[in-house]
């Protein structure tokens, strides 16, 4: 069993074909697949799959924080498994997600919260930008 798997398990999840074919989807995706990416993929690991269940497991999975789920202002989610903490910057032009991760900017999290008489508990940081024309 994966460490994925067994979080899932300790959260009293049945591990089905299904489910196991969205998780092997979502622990391979290089990218922040959507819905339908995740429904696209998993068909293909599993024909059973069918889109009604990739919509209530990745909701039931972000309900119990083993997937993290991202709008990134598209209209639509994209997902990926919660496993460390980092930010990511949206590409306006390609839709591409670069994930990043900086020391400085989690300092200045905490100063802020502590200055404000808070404990940081949670913080997403999404950045939008276009790429520099060189």
């Amino acid at each position: 069993m994966n460490n994925i798997e067994k979080r899932c398990a300790d959260a009293g999840l049945k591990m089905t074909g299904q489910r196991r074919a969205i998780l092997d989807v979502l622990s391979g995706a290089k990218d922040h697949p959507s819905v339908e990416d995740v429904y696209e993929r998993a068909k293909k690991i599993d024909a059973s799959v069918s889109i009604a269940t990739v919509y209530r497991t990745l909701s039931l999975l972000d309900e119990l924080g083993i997937v993290v789920r991202h709008e990134f202002q598209e209209g639509y989610s994209r997902y990926e498994i919660n496993s460390s903490h980092h930010h990511h910057l949206v590409d306006l032009e390609s839709g591409k997600v670069v994930e990043f991760q900086n020391d400085e900017i989690e300092k200045i999290k905490q100063k802020i919260a502590k200055d404000l008489g808070y404990e940081l508990v949670e913080c997403r940081l999404e950045l939008y930008g276009r790429k520099l024309k060189k």
